[in-house]
């Protein structure tokens, strides 16, 4: 059970370790777990819309996908051209000590060789989620947005994260809630 504790710390880290691209873009913050949680929402839709894949599979890709950079740290675009980063030897070295280390080991190179579909909805729901934060970045005035998004765009393997990545691109990421509903708005409530 130690290393169980072990583990649900080590996990926890991931609140604390930030997403080091904002940085780059100049707005934003989030963290690794902020990051992993949307993610494993967009996997799970993803892999509804898809209709054929693992839905479960799907969202256990997601969720483990960034369990490394709790030892590794984030490594946004510009450090990877610089710094190696031994992502196997983290995922060997936790899935040592967890008496589902096979499973979990299993997990994180499936999401790292990108072979199943199941690993191409969870890569897509995870550039997806950097989509959403570039349009929610881009709502707020950030001019660099624009520019970042054909990137992220580019990444996308299924056809159902394209099509999803283009209505994501022409929605006001405030319109969920800000509708137009102005009786709503100016007496909070609908008498």
């Amino acid at each position: 059970m130690k290393n169980i504790a072990n583990f649900l710390f080590e996990v926890g880290m991931l609140k604390r370790t930030p997403r080091t691209g904002f940085q780059f873009l100049g707005s934003g913050a989030q963290s690794v777990a902020e990051h992993s949680f949307r993610t494993a929402m967009i996997g799970y839709t993803l892999a509804q819309l898809d209709g054929k894949a693992d839905v479960a599979r799907v969202l256990q890709l997601c969720l483990f996908h960034d369990i490394p950079e709790a030892r590794t740290g984030d490594m946004n675009y510009v450090n990877k051209k610089y710094v190696q980063v031994d992502e196997e030897k983290a995922i060997e070295d936790l899935a040592s000590q967890l008496p589902f280390g096979d499973d979990y080991r299993q997990t994180a190179l499936e999401y790292i060789a990108r072979q199943t579909p199941e690993a191409q909805l969870a890569h897509d729901a995870d550039q997806l989620e950097m989509i959403l934060s570039l349009k929610e970045r881009k709502d707020l005035g950030n001019r660099y947005a624009d520019e970042w998004y054909p990137y992220s765009q580019l990444r996308l393997k299924t056809e159902v994260a394209k099509q999803l990545a283009e209505e994501i691109w022409d929605t006001d990421s405030s319109k969920w809630w800000f509708d137009d509903d102005k009786e709503w708005w100016v007496n909070g409530s609908r008498e």
